[in-house]
């Protein structure tokens, strides 16, 4: 798999990671209250620890946390961007969004 950061999203990212010393960046495939694991959101975390699920992916910015359960629901090219007009992130792919409104959360005290 396959995950590369426009440099908006980038200098975005890297900018909120600066502070988070210790932290992983995680693509977070969310199903709390979508009632079904078909119907998940995708967000990007800021997060203290790496689950026993989770796969590391090298991008151009660094390792990115995956869970591996969840690896079917993503493609397998896929561009995070950061929309200026929405002041929020972009998943897609060549073929789809994925999702236009990604939020990037910082997660404290994970688990």
């Amino acid at each position: 798999m396959k995950v590369t950061f426009t440099e908006k999203a980038a200098e975005r990212v890297k900018a909120k990671l600066e502070n988070q010393e210790g932290k992983w960046l995680k693509l977070k495939y969310d199903t709390d209250g979508c009632g079904c694991v078909v119907s998940g959101v995708s967000a990007l975390w800021i997060t203290p620890e790496k689950d026993e699920d989770d796969v590391e992916l090298e991008t151009n910015i660094g390792p990115l946390l995956m869970e591996k359960s969840k690896l079917l629901f993503f493609d397998e090219d896929m561009t995070v961007d950061f929309v200026e007009s929405a002041n929020c992130y972009m998943l897609k792919c060549p073929s789809q969004i994925l999702n236009p409104r990604m939020s990037l959360l910082v997660v404290e005290g994970a688990k």
